[in-house]
């Protein structure tokens, strides 16, 4: 249980670092005949310390390695070069091995082909100033390195590594090197996720799984207690255990993927798909093709555990029946909230989306328990629930698109451009107009009512007009309603449309040279196919006529998509010492190192030699004139210049 709640503990502070590194690596190779060893060393920030690789509780991650070796085998384990300090962590339990300031691990090699390469990683976990980060450290040994016959000397520094960073483009200036500038960080997404998890469970409150079990469960309360004083007490401790539920729920997600991998998983192009089907088999559900259901053993054994047990477990066991009972319903929901606070880049995302959800889940309960007569005017089970299901259906299919879409632009395929997109939601949300008007049924609804509601029908007529402003997308309307889901107007293989957003490249190193050739300043846009506010800006800011034209006229504009995952002609070696082998992981190592910034969209102005004008950065803000004044006082300091 200790270590547990560590692990929790740890993770909230882990969440608070972002790309903050306490710790650098770098690597040796030795070898000697046929033996040989790397030797790792580590620079660790004062006031953090790193896990050995021999803690004795085995948690946290003790450091280790992992990769493919290819002619080469591992001789044994990873260790520490000199004795690490230890002591007894009360948090854990247990012993723990670490080092301060300077470390040196050896991992032994045995050399069993000539031609042999290794490309692995170092995974090590830094605690200190009140927080922890989990790091990879990845290096590649092969064949072609220079070999050294006989172990070198330790000393009080890390040796040269075999890799050298990058040097700069110019001979004259480092056009990568670091700025100092006001750090512009978008506000309120984290209440939008929050708003985005309580609007799911206002949303699965309507449906038929929860909502007949609402005046059960209050009668229950009600009859169970002899003093309404404890009814309302339970009840409320009811609602506090479904919110702990699903906010474990949210915190097992983090905790599952890791901080870095929840990053990566917006732009990784197996795990879109993988959301795609999954929404799609969701949306399926909600439309009646089948019922998702989990084993009814387990909800008969956790029913039988809360019957036999009395006190705060009892109604924390009756909590947790709710959430299996209601699963068939608010399962769909709740995984499309895990996709889509997990797929936004924010760690804290999944569980303030949980947190959203559970509580507006929680609240009819408490509310009801406290206030029983207004049970009387609540909306009595009926149709219109399996309605709502079906709207919610068509809705998971919509988005189970978007996802399909970023898979498609990350690796190329071309098989959804923004025509065939916007067709296949025009067909959607026209279908679903048509079905809130009792055009056709599906196999829960009651084929004998033929009546349509006055709300389905206002809902229909938003739902068929949304399909109408679709359709002059086709042809290359900006549709700006949807312009943060759909694949941008580059995909678009026929436009009558001419105001478009085209940078001048896609090169940074390419616009340096093109903006001393023409003496314009640069404007970096970094960006990623699976950014949703990336093209909500490109379609409502920088294809406003007034922006386009102060672009074309005094800017060279550069579009660094982080998340492109085509390979580099040559890997890219940094100058934090790390190599890069694809052309996103390039371009956000050049935001982090030269500009201190993660998210996107992210603007910035520079001249031809990378220094920063106008202070600072731009980041998600449709607002046309804040983003003019934003380029008048870039360029404005280029021409004082």
């Amino acid at each position: 249980m200790k270590k547990l709640f560590f692990a929790l503990l740890m993770l909230v502070s882990t969440l608070q670092v972002g790309a903050q590194q306490p710790v650098k690596f770098d690597h040796e190779v030795i070898v000697n005949g046929s033996n040989g060893k790397i030797i790792f060393y580590a620079t660790i920030e004062k006031g953090y310390y790193l896990y050995s690789c021999d803690s004795p509780g085995g948690f946290p991650l003790s450091l280790n390695i992992a990769g493919q070796p290819v002619g080469i085998e591992l001789d044994g384990e990873l260790r520490p070069v000199d004795e690490p300090k230890t002591k007894f962590d009360s948090s854990l339990g247990s012993q723990i091995a670490y080092f301060e300031e300077y470390a040196e691990f050896e991992q032994p090699i045995k050399i069993v082909d000539e031609n042999y390469k290794f490309e692995g990683y170092l995974r090590h976990q830094a605690c200190g100033a009140g927080s922890c980060v989990l790091e990879k450290y990845p290096f590649t040994i092969s064949n072609a390195e220079v070999a050294v016959a006989a172990p070198v000397a330790k000393s009080d520094t890390p040796a040269e590594t075999v890799e050298t960073p990058a040097e700069p483009e110019s001979a004259e200036v480092d056009t990568w090197a670091p700025v100092n500038m006001k750090k512009e960080k978008p506000a309120g997404s984290i209440w939008t996720i929050f708003i985005l998890g309580f609007g799911g469970g206002l949303l699965a409150l309507l449906t038929p799984c929860v909502w007949p079990i609402i005046p059960m469960t209050v009668s229950f309360f009600l009859k169970r207690s002899k003093e309404r004083k404890q009814a309302v007490r339970e009840a409320v401790l009811y609602g506090a255990s479904i919110v702990v539920i699903y906010l474990v729920l949210g915190l097992f997600v983090t905790l599952l993927f890791g901080p870095a991998a929840l990053n990566e998983l917006a732009t990784n192009a197996y795990f879109n798909v993988f959301f795609f089907l999954m929404l799609l088999v969701f949306g399926a559900s909600f439309l009646g093709g089948f019922e998702l259901k989990l084993p009814s053993s387990w909800t008969n054994k956790v029913d039988t555990k809360a019957s036999n047990t009395t006190g705060v477990l009892s109604i924390f066991l009756m909590a947790f029946t709710l959430a299996l009972v209601s699963f068939s319903c608010t399962g769909p929901i709740i995984g499309f909230l895990l996709v889509e606070t997990a797929t936004s880049g924010d760690i804290l995302a999944p569980a303030v989306g949980m947190f959203g959800f559970a509580l507006a889940l929680a609240l009819p309960f408490t509310i009801f328990a406290i206030f029983p007569s207004l049970l009387k005017q609540a909306p009595r089970s009926g149709g219109w629930m399996n309605t709502i299901k079906v709207v919610l259906g068509f809705v998971e299919i919509a988005f189970a698109l978007k996802f399909l879409s970023v898979a498609d632009l990350t690796k190329g395929w071309g098989i959804l451009d923004r025509e065939t997109f916007l067709a296949l939601w025009i067909m959607l949300f026209t279908l679903l107009g048509l079905y809130l008007l009792k055009i056709f049924h599906l196999p829960h609804d009651d084929s004998e009512d033929k009546k349509t509601s006055v709300p389905a029908f206002f809902t229909a007529l938003v739902s068929l007009s949304f399909a109408v402003y679709m359709i002059p997308g086709l042809w290359g309307a900006p549709c700006k309603a949807i312009s943060a889901f759909a694949p941008p107007m580059s995909t678009q293989d026929f436009s009558l449309y001419n105001k478009t957003f085209e940078p001048d490249s896609h090169d940074y190193d390419e616009a340096i040279e093109i903006s001393r050739a023409k003496d314009k300043p640069i404007l970096l846009d970094f960006t990623g196919h699976g950014c949703v506010n990336c093209r909500e800006m490109e379609a409502s800011v920088l294809t406003d006529g007034n922006v386009l034209e102060m672009l074309e006229d005094n800017f060279i504009v550069v579009s660094l998509y982080v998340d492109d995952r085509e390979e580099l002609a040559e890997p890219f070696v940094g100058q934090d010492g790390k190599t890069y082998y694809d052309v996103g992981e390039k371009w956000s190592y050049l935001q982090k190192h030269k500009f201190g910034a993660a998210a996107q969209p992210f603007y910035v102005i520079v001249d031809s030699e990378g220094n920063l004008l106008g202070g600072s950065s731009y980041a998600f803000n449709t607002n046309v004139s804040d983003f003019l004044d934003f380029l008048d006082e870039g360029l404005e300091d280029y021409n004082d210049k």
